[in-house]
C-alpha cells in the first residue's frame, strides 16, 4: 500500500473517530452520567456521615475541618463543567486518538486477513478494537465509579488495568498470526478455531495469575448502582466502536474505490497500443 494511501486512510480514521467520539459523548452524558452523579452522591453522604460520627472531642477540629473544609474548598472545575465540556474534550481526543490508530491497523489487515472488501475489513476492525482494547480488560478488571476505591492503590489498579490491555492486543495479534500459519495446512475454519482457543485458554490464563482489584470498591456501596455505571461504560465503548466501524468503513472504501480507478485509467494510458 503506498504511503500517501496510509495517510489518506490515517486521516480519515480520525475523522470517523471524531464522529464516533460525538456518538460516545451523547451516550456517555445520556447514559453514563446518572450514575456518576449517583455515586458521587453516595461519596458526598459517607464522607458527611463519618463527620458525623467523628468523636466529639473532635467535633470541633477535626470534624468541622473535615465537613467544613470539604464545603469550603473550591473545585478547580465544576462538577457541571466537567459533565459537559470536560466529558466532551475527552471522549472526542480518545476517539481520535484511537481512530488514528485502528487505521493503521486496517492498513496492515487489509488483505491480510482474507479477500474481505474495505467495509468489511473496517467492521472486522471496529469489533476486533473493541474486544481486545475494552472488552477482554472489561471483564478482568470492570470499570468503576470515581472515588468509590480506595485511594491508595489507584496507581496499582491503573497499572493492572493497562497491563492487561496491553496482553490482550499481544495475544490478539499472536492468535490473528498463528491463525495465518496454520490456514494452509487445517483449512481457514479449523485455524480460526484453533487460533480463537488459543487466545482464549491464553487470556484465561492471564486472569488467573494477574491478580484482583479487591479493593476497587468501597464496601457497602450499592450493587445497582455500580452495575448500572458497568453498563453505561460498555455502552459508551460499544457506541464508539459501532460508529467508527461504520463510518471509518464507508471512507475508506470511496478512498480505496477511488485510488483503484486511477490505477486502472494510468495503467490503460500506459499500456502500448496494439496494432
Amino acid at each position: 500500500m503506498y504511503a500517501s494511501t496510509v495517510r489518506g486512510l490515517l486521516v480519515r480514521g480520525m475523522l470517523a473517530g471524531l464522529v464516533a467520539g460525538l456518538f460516545a459523548f451523547a451516550v456517555a452524558y445520556v447514559v453514563g452520567e446518572p450514575s456518576v452523579r449517583g455515586s458521587i452522591a453516595v461519596e458526598e453522604a459517607a464522607a458527611a456521615q463519618e463527620a458525623a460520627s467523628a468523636p466529639s472531642g473532635h467535633a470541633g477540629h477535626g470534624g468541622d475541618a473535615v465537613s467544613g473544609g470539604a464545603a469550603e474548598e473550591e473545585e478547580l472545575v465544576s462538577r457541571p463543567v466537567q459533565s459537559t465540556v470536560g466529558l466532551a474534550t475527552g471522549v472526542l481526543v480518545y476517539g481520535v486518538a484511537l481512530g488514528g490508530i485502528a487505521s493503521l491497523a486496517f492498513s496492515f489487515a487489509l488483505g491480510r486477513v482474507g479477500g474481505f472488501s474495505p467495509r468489511a475489513t473496517a467492521a472486522l476492525t471496529g469489533a476486533g478494537a473493541f474486544a481486545l482494547v475494552y472488552l477482554v480488560p472489561f471483564l478482568k478488571y470492570p470499570a468503576t465509579p470515581p472515588a468509590v476505591g480506595n485511594p491508595d492503590t489507584i496507581g496499582q489498579r491503573t497499572t493492572l488495568f493497562f497491563l492487561m490491555i496491553l496482553l490482550s492486543v499481544l495475544l490478539g495479534v499472536g492468535a490473528i498470526i498463528l491463525g495465518r500459519r496454520l490456514a494452509p495446512r487445517l483449512g481457514n475454519w479449523n485455524a480460526t478455531l484453533t487460533a480463537a482457543g488459543g487466545f482464549v485458554a491464553a487470556t484465561a490464563l492471564a486472569f488467573v495469575f494477574l491478580p484482583d482489584n479487591s479493593d476497587a470498591v468501597q464496601p457497602g456501596f450499592p450493587a445497582a448502582l455500580l452495575w448500572e455505571f458497568r453498563l453505561a461504560s460498555l455502552a459508551v465503548q460499544l457506541a464508539l466502536w459501532t460508529v467508527f466501524a461504520v463510518v471509518f468503513g464507508v471512507l475508506a472504501q470511496r478512498l480505496l474505490a477511488g485510488r483503484t480507478d486511477d490505477a486502472d485509467v494510468t495503467a490503460r494510458q500506459q499500456a502500448p497500443a496494439l496494432g
